[in-house]
């Protein structure tokens, strides 16, 4: 979408006037489903965004350090923090990654393609740029058509972090990155919502022991199913980090303009202030006491933890523009996608 034309039409009051803003949308970068196009920019060294069923990703050819160094500038990332590098098929595994655990293979067969990243050693073709000098390399293949389709006519890996400056929130659709790297890139690969609406999980599988980095769209019930026992690491451990193992491990991270914090039970709402309440169901205004509240947004109606972590970041972005002075989340069960959604709350009211 290039010096697109935008029409807003703003009803007036009894009259019902209809005022027509003409607002004239100057980016640099093109909104496309064309994939062929975006394949050519990556085999060229530039930067694209696309559609993973996850969150939107910004990608480059993850073998060019030159490319790859794009992604560091536009996003405004710290070098210490690693990408996931995206393929289409466990074939490129043998090319990137030293050793394939026994437990590796056996999540790669049940969730790839999927939302799911392994930590791996990595061969020294994998720049350290990628892996912040890491001897270990994050890896997925999506499942989304589009990041398939793409990965496929590239016949390259992508190093690919979410579409979004560092530390904001994901996009979950092509606007929401073309708000805010609309003018830093060329294309945005079209494909959609996404579908599982946060990221991928980390597991890191180095040791004798899987370890669960980030939660993420598969649960952590899901890879106890698969592989049994998994040691959980907590942000405290990385905390003081120079070098995190995965990305997503930082204190403050997937944060929106606005105050965020975190409350167990609708009491602890606050009695003043303009507030915004996310929830997973429906809130009687009795459960609100005195409190004011201006905007609320209801992740699932029948408390479904995938709808929840579909609309989550969604929800988020319409509560940071509605002008409210803070955000307040009612944690959600600590099970299932539950625990990924806290996860990425407590990151977002992190100080």
């Amino acid at each position: 979408m290039r010096n697109t034309r935008v029409f807003f039409l703003v009803w007036g009051s009894s009259e019902s006037l209809v005022q027509v803003i003409d607002l004239r949308i100057m980016m640099k970068c093109e909104i496309t489903r064309d994939i062929q196009a975006a394949a050519n920019l990556i085999q060229e060294g530039e930067l694209v965004a696309f559609a993973t069923e996850t969150v939107y990703g910004l990608g480059a050819n993850a073998l060019n350090p030159e490319a790859v160094a794009q992604i560091f500038a536009v996003k405004q990332r710290p070098h210490f923090d690693p990408l996931i590098v995206h393929i289409y098929s466990t074939h490129q595994l043998a090319e990137l990654t030293s050793e394939i655990s026994s437990t590796a293979a056996r999540l790669a067969d049940v969730f790839w393609p999927g939302p799911l990243t392994l930590v791996l050693p990595k061969k020294k073709v994998v720049p350290d740029l990628v892996t912040s000098g890491l001897d270990s390399v994050a890896i997925r293949i999506p499942a989304h058509p589009v990041a398939r389709k793409l990965l496929e006519s590239t016949q390259l890996p992508i190093a690919a972090p979410s579409a979004n400056k560092f530390g904001r929130l994901s996009p979950t659709c092509a606007n929401d990155v073309a708000e805010q790297l609309g003018d830093e890139i060329k294309l945005i690969l079209d494909g959609g919502p996404c579908t599982v609406g946060v990221e991928s999980t980390v597991i890191q599988c180095v040791g004798d022991l899987p370890v669960l980095l980030r939660p993420g769209g598969i649960s952590l019930e899901e890879i106890q199913d698969c592989v049994g026992e998994v040691r959980l690491a907590e942000i405290e451990d990385y905390a003081e980090s120079n070098s995190p193992v995965s990305p997503g491990m930082l204190p403050k991270h997937y944060a929106p303009s606005t105050r965020l914090m975190i409350v167990d039970h609708p009491d602890q709402l606050p009695e003043t202030g303009a507030i915004g309440v996310l929830s997973l169901f429906p809130l009687e205004v009795t459960e609100f006491r005195d409190c004011h509240f201006s905007a609320q947004q209801i992740l699932s109606p029948t408390g479904d933890l995938k709808i929840a972590a579909a609309n989550f970041f969604a929800a988020l972005r319409k509560l940071d523009a509605s002008g409210i002075d803070q955000i307040v989340a009612l944690r959600l069960p600590e099970k299932g996608l539950g625990r990924t959604i806290n996860n990425r709350l407590e990151r977002a009211a992190a100080s």
